[in-house]
């Protein structure tokens, strides 16, 4: 038998023949101090964002942020990394067009750097009606200063130019944001837990919430795995996982949560150097830095907590990518992935206040958490420390169920939220 001349970077640390490097850590191991100010449940990346700007804006220094498991490995770490504010509402677009804001300073505000590359994004239509909502999309956007470009089917297929010549779905327009793009997922997480770590906020892996302390109309604190912790204010930021988490402090979520699956293909030589979304298709595409075709698609429609999603989503998601771009037909998924959301009746988030006293909510996004990360991180640090709604969350908050002042950005739109 052959000798093996290569062994795994695990085999040599097992026989004791290397060394494990001993790279500084970005930051602590931390274990649960019986009482905190704030107590932030969900350690992804508007969890991180909220207690970092709670630290560095509004001088908190008694923070704790609690992972059930590990940093960054919810939502955070499944999503295609999108960034864009081609909202329809006025609400919406001042929002997420902050948020767009905060992205292009982001990698300088954290000293990290995250990747934010602006390369642009293009909605696609493929008939006379979806032209129809492509223009009333474009002219809202402008009214609500963001930036658009419409382009007729010939100009776009210049610019994106391996576009199917002869696709079953003509390209009859499309609208161009700019100044949208793609993050790096895992780096705004690692980034903002950095930051947050240097400002003595306390960051705990492992700590399964198990439920909420409330006396009278008013939260005292949170129970864990890891024991009981004290504070008045608590901020759930746990995505598909809401409304049971909420559902233990007496709080009733009108959310339901899918998966949504997102593909990587292996890497080839660059291709495209933009954000392709076709909702005729139903698929959405980019190239990562790695050469990787970065592919995502609808909504599972099965309410599921399982992080796998079903084989029907990779043949929807596989037929679009062709319909586009023939010649990717051969290239072979190399990874998938779903992440769980929790989705309400108007496709817009909630972020806020509740009927219990100190519980902060931050959820509902849907398929669009991800885009929102800084300014829903900012948003909240600023409503939990004055104990009222941020000007730009005001129209997110869970009363407007009850009021019926829905922003239903799916149905206006078109496009998935």
């Amino acid at each position: 038998m052959a000798k093996r001349l290569s062994y795994s970077a695990g085999e040599l640390l097992r026989q004791g023949l290397r060394k494990e490097p001993n790279w500084p850590k970005l930051w602590r191991d931390q274990e649960p101090r019986r009482s905190y100010d704030v107590v932030v449940v969900g350690a992804g990346g508007h969890g991180l964002a909220a207690a970092y700007y709670l630290a560095k804006l509004h001088g908190a220094d008694r923070v704790a942020v609690l992972e059930k498991g590990w940093l960054g490995g919810g939502a955070t770490a499944r999503n295609t990394t999108v960034v864009r504010s081609n909202y329809f509402y006025p609400e919406s677009a001042k929002f997420y067009d902050f948020s767009l804001s905060l992205w292009k300073g982001l990698s300088k505000e954290l000293n990290y750097n995250v990747m934010f590359s602006p390369r642009g994004m293009w909605m696609l239509s493929h008939d006379r009606h979806g032209d129809e909502m492509l223009r009333r999309s474009v002219n809202a956007m402008l009214l609500n200063n963001v930036q658009a470009e419409y382009h007729k089917g010939d100009a776009v297929r210049s610019r994106i130019p391996h576009l199917n010549p002869a696709p079953r779905f003509p390209i009859w327009s499309g609208v161009l944001q700019p100044d949208a793009g793609t993050a790096r997922h895992d780096a705004v997480a690692w980034g903002y837990a950095r930051a947050a770590d240097a400002l003595g906020v306390d960051i705990i892996q492992g700590c399964e919430v198990t439920g909420f302390d409330v006396s009278g109309s008013s939260v005292t604190g949170v129970r864990t795995n890891k024991g009981p912790i004290a504070s008045e204010k608590v901020v759930l930021s746990v995505a598909g996982h809401t409304p049971e988490l909420a559902r233990l402090a007496g709080i009733e979520i009108p959310a339901i949560t899918y998966c949504l699956q997102a593909f990587v293909t292996e890497p080839v030589k660059p291709f495209l150097d933009t954000v392709v979304l076709s909702p005729a298709t139903g698929v959405y595409l980019s190239q990562s830095d790695k050469g990787e075709m970065v592919i995502g698609g609808g909504l599972d429609l099965f309410p599921s907590y399982a992080q796998r999603g079903s084989p029907e989503a990779h043949m929807r998601a596989a037929a679009g990518v062709i319909e586009l771009f023939p010649s990717l037909s051969r290239l072979r998924f190399l990874r998938q992935w779903a992440g769980v959301l929790d989705v309400v009746h108007d496709s817009s988030p909630i972020l806020g206040l509740t009927d219990v006293k100190g519980f902060y909510l931050n959820c509902g996004w849907g398929t669009g958490g991800f885009k929102a990360t800084p300014a829903g991180g900012f948003c909240l640090a600023a409503t939990i420390t004055e104990d009222r709604p941020h000007p730009l969350i005001k129209p997110f908050g869970l009363e407007r169920f009850t009021t019926g002042a829905m922003i239903d950005e799916a149905a206006a739109s078109g496009i998935a939220h």
